[in-house]
């Protein structure tokens, strides 16, 4: 069950909350802090733990290049 980042537009709280999907459709959620269920599921970035052992690109590597516009 994925955890979902939500902002509640009633009263302005932003939540989290664990979510059961069924069939690719998420259960009601409603706002902890005022019972609104007119939440906005908010667009998140997610976290993954490394063992260290990757000798995979690194965010903080300095031989990395940056992107190219093509302009000059």
């Amino acid at each position: 069950m994925p955890i979902f980042e939500y902002d509640c537009p009633d009263c302005g709280e932003p939540f989290e909350k664990l979510v059961r999907l069924r069939n690719g459709v998420a259960d009601k959620v409603a706002c902890p802090s005022c019972g609104s269920t007119k939440v906005k599921r908010k667009l998140s970035t997610f976290a993954a733990k490394s063992s260290g052992k990757s000798s995979a690109f690194s965010v903080s590597d300095s031989s990395a290049s940056s992107c190219s516009t093509g302009g000059s």
